[in-house]
């Protein structure tokens, strides 16, 4: 039940993100749309307790992102099955509970994606111009994403805390 609500809840923001894309094209700001799934990512990293539902969950997220996206196959998909681990290992569950510390995590994470994302293109893509396109957005995708990662890391506390027996501890796995 929780992986279907989960699941869902990425298909309807990666739909709604690439929605927001063609809307937010028309501001002429390179870069303004915000990641709406890398705080579901993070919110999977801190709270998901099933280290391999987790890690699914978030494969399935980032593939579906590559084909909505148009990116390369397996950019995303590599990219947020990084950015989960890399959630989980720092534990960022005590800094998720302010809306500060939410803005701030969405910024460093996004700046962290986005300098992943430059490495793989540079290293892995037949453009050598395209990274230092895509560059120049990062500033504004990363501070948009920030805004953004509060409301969504809140929406899925939510499901969480829906979809978790009564009884049982809602925060992240023992480590």
């Amino acid at each position: 039940m929780r992986n279907a609500l989960f699941l869902s809840l990425g298909v309807f923001l990666v739909l709604l993100q690439s929605n927001l894309y063609r809307v937010l094209q028309y501001t002429h700001i390179n870069g303004i749309t915000p990641s709406l799934v890398l705080p579901l990512v993070l919110f999977l990293g801190v709270h998901e307790h099933s280290m391999a539902r987790g890690a699914l969950l978030t494969f399935f997220l980032g593939y579906l992102l590559d084909h909505v996206a148009g990116a390369p196959i397996g950019l995303f998909t590599f990219i947020y099955v990084a950015i989960w681990w890399m959630a989980r290992i720092t534990g960022v569950r005590l800094t998720t509970q302010t809306w500060l510390a939410r803005v701030s995590l969405g910024f460093v994470f996004t700046v962290v994606e986005a300098a992943m994302v430059l490495i793989l293109l540079a290293v892995f893509g037949s453009d050598t111009r395209r990274p230092l396109e895509i560059s120049r957005s990062v500033l504004a995708h990363a501070a948009s994403t920030a805004l953004i990662s509060p409301f969504v890391l809140q929406l899925a506390l939510k499901l969480h805390q829906a979809s978790v027996p009564a009884g049982t501890n809602t925060e992240g796995a023992g480590r």
